[in-house]
């Protein structure tokens, strides 16, 4: 559920938080007060593209941002935002924030870390569904319109299942398509294979062998020079007259006579022995690493060599030398493939007509229950749109199957059969004719909104149990609705609301006073400027709202408003 929906400096909005409820919560207010800018508000911190007209005069940027309870949201939220980089929900809120300054500049964060739009506008469909002159309209989409079919029909499982098995085509089809080549690209692509394999393998590398070759050719290539300084410091150390070693001697000898004179130069001589002990491991280690040194002309060629294979290697086939092991493998692969392409292509070819007979039943099953579940659900919303005022309306499900059959009997081995869709082999529009002796026509192309939201909201009403979007928003439900039939709509949203949370802009009382929460939306005009403000009402309240919205606060309007809410 959306818990709280914070908007700064928006159209008349300067800072206004609204808490929502869970259940059915509308808003009402005069017109012109500023309702519009809730839905408007709602629509930018979901994706909704954002125009600098809407920052509020005199202010330099504009802000929204909504908090979201998903404890229990149906949609794999916590692997969508660890595969997007953004932090995961804490204690079950999903925080949404979107700002744009004046000079076009458009900032959206999920959970505080950093967004795209497309992002947003994803979870924007998984969260929140629009009915009313809005844009955020799933239902009026045909792919959306089949998904509903199917939740009413309860056929999820079989179309997931129908699904594996084409996503399972499509993968055959690709092994296919690498494998269907004319003769001349065959032939290159088996010599430019063979190559790479060859020259990879050849070189018979190993992954860590690069710095240690490396390493080796510094070496070589400065052994003349390494011999030379090394050779001068073991002089220096200990083989020359004046070495450090043989002065060291001296100085040792004096420090015992010292000794003997005075006890208390002990750790004098002490001293000495270790510094005697330091040069000594020099020298040894020094002689070591001379002797290690070599000045092999022969041997610094091969290293030589070997590094200009790995760099060409690299350059090739990857920037590491365990990547060109690699792509070695890969192509080794490939080659085998290709080198018994006869025979794969017969087992594919085997698979692919086995997996086709599998998803010819598979689809042909699947088709014949949803033309079960058609009338089914056309009967259940005609029964709602008469419940909203539509007495003589007709609403119906258009569906248009395939022939179910992947391959024609002709096809070549050689020929790619077309794309299965996971959904099966069906297409459906949901068709509606407001009025008797019109005919029935798609919902999408419904021109009054009034005539829209309703339908949607008896669509709703049905399918309130199978829907995995949580918050509806209607906008403009009540057009062209009175009387009995405003009662109905009202009552309508308090069914839905028992399974998700309910957003309404209204302006009949009727729809407001069943309501979980009422809240009511007003202009003011403070330091010279004009603000809109939202409060929620107490009991008492909403009897002073309703009353407004039937006519005036006359003793019979607040007896009716009373009457509404009991």
């Amino acid at each position: 559920m959306l818990t709280t929906l914070r908007i700064k400096n928006l159209a008349l909005v300067t800072d206004l938080t609204l808490e929502l409820q869970p259940g059915a919560n509308v808003i009402t207010g005069e017109t012109g007060a500023g309702k519009s800018i809730i839905i408007g508000a709602l629509n930018l911190v979901l994706g909704e593209r954002a125009e600098r007209g809407l920052i509020r005069s005199g202010e330099e940027s504009c802000s929204v941002e909504a908090v979201f309870d998903v404890a229990k949201l149906r949609a794999p939220l916590k692997p969508f935002l660890e595969e997007n980089g953004l932090e995961p929900c804490e204690d079950h809120l999903l925080v949404l924030k979107r700002t744009f300054t004046a000079n076009g500049a458009n900032r959206q964060f999920i959970n505080g870390s950093p967004t795209t739009l497309n992002i947003l506008a994803t979870l924007g469909e998984w969260l929140v569904d629009m009915h009313g002159p809005h844009d955020h309209q799933s239902l009026l989409y045909p792919a959306k319109q089949l998904l509903i079919l199917d939740a009413f029909g309860r056929l999820e499982g079989e179309r997931e299942a129908f699904g594996a098995l084409a996503r399972r085509r499509g993968i055959l089809e690709d092994e296919k398509a690498a494998l269907i080549v004319d003769e001349k690209t065959y032939a290159q692509q088996l010599d430019l294979l063979r190559f790479q394999v060859q020259e990879i393998f050849a070189a018979r590398l190993q992954p860590d062998e690069e710095s240690a070759v490396v390493e080796e050719f510094n070496r070589a290539s400065n052994g003349a020079k390494l011999l030379q300084l090394s050779q001068a410091a073991l002089d220096a150390l200990s083989e020359s007259e004046n070495s450090l070693l043989t002065q060291a001697g001296a100085i040792g000898r004096s420090l015992q006579e010292l000794q003997r004179v005075d006890a208390g130069a002990a750790n004098l001589a002490e001293l000495h022995s270790q510094a005697v002990s330091a040069l000594q491991e020099l020298q040894a280690e020094l002689s070591r690493y001379a002797e290690r040194i070599s000045v092999d002309p022969a041997r610094l060629a091969e290293l030589e060599e070997r590094l200009d294979l790995i760099h060409s290697l690299k350059r090739k086939y990857g920037g590491t030398i365990g990547e060109v092991i690699v792509f070695g493998e890969e192509a080794k692969t490939k080659l085998q493939a290709l080198e018994g392409r006869d025979a794969e292509l017969a087992r594919i070819n085997s698979e692919l007509q086995k997996l086709d007979a599998e998803i010819s039943k598979a689809g042909q099953a699947l088709t014949a229950k949803r033309k079960k579940v058609i009338p089914q659900l056309a009967k259940a919303v005609s029964k709602q749109l008469d419940d909203l005022g539509f007495k003589q309306s007709r609403f119906d499900v258009e569906i248009e199957s395939e022939n179910g059959k992947p391959e024609s009997k002709n096809q070549s081995l050689l020929t790619s059969a077309p794309t299965i869709k996971q959904t099966g082999f069906d297409g459906v529009e949901f068709q509606f004719a407001p009025n008797p002796g019109e005919p029935a026509k798609p919902l999408r192309a419904i021109a009054s909104s009034g005539e829209m939201a309703r339908v949607m909201l008896a669509l709703k009403t049905v399918l309130a149990a199978e829907d995995e979007i949580p918050v509806l928003v209607f906008d403009e439900v009540d057009a062209n609705v009175g009387g009995e039939t405003a009662n109905v709509v009202g009552e309508k949203m308090k069914q839905i609301a028992a399974r998700r949370q309910v957003l309404c802009i209204t302006h009949l009382p009727q729809v407001a006073a069943p309501a979980d929460a009422h809240y009511v939306v007003t202009k003011q005009v403070k330091n010279g400027r004009t603000i809109s403000e939202i409060q929620l009402l107490s009991k008492k309240e909403r009897v002073t709202e309703l009353a407004r919205m039937l006519g005036g606060q006359s003793d019979a309007a607040r007896k009716h408003a009373e009457a509404l809410l009991k």
